[in-house]
C-alpha cells in the first residue's frame, strides 16, 4: 500500500509539471527566434504590423509567469516574420512576362 501511494504522488507530480506548459528557456528560444525573423523581414521592407506587439505580449507573458501565453505569441510573431520574408520574395518576383 505504501508503494502505491507514493506511485499516486510521484505520478500526480509527474501530471502537473507536464500541464504548467512550456519551460522558460523554450519559450524565450521561440521569442528570439521570432526577433532575428522579424528582423529580416524589416531589412526587405516587408515587416508585418502586429509582428512587434506580439513579441512584446510574448515578453511580458513570460516576465509574468504564463509561460502558455507567452509562447503562443511568441509562435504567432515567429510566424509573420517567416510570412513576411516569403511575401517579400513572391512580390520580387514579376507575376507577368512582357
Amino acid at each position: 500500500m505504501k508503494k502505491f501511494a507514493i506511485l499516486a504522488i510521484t505520478s500526480l507530480f509527474l501530471l502537473s509539471a507536464c500541464a504548467s506548459g512550456p519551460a522558460k528557456e523554450e519559450v524565450q528560444k521561440t521569442i528570439d527566434m521570432a526577433k532575428a525573423e522579424n528582423a529580416a523581414a524589416k531589412k526587405t521592407g516587408f515587416l508585418w504590423r502586429d509582428a512587434g506587439k506580439m513579441i512584446e505580449k510574448a515578453e511580458k507573458h513570460l516576465k509574468d509567469g504564463d509561460n502558455a501565453d507567452a509562447m503562443k505569441q511568441a509562435k504567432k510573431a515567429l510566424f509573420q516574420g517567416k510570412q513576411a520574408q516569403k511575401q517579400a520574395k513572391e512580390q520580387a518576383k514579376p507575376s507577368y512576362k512582357l
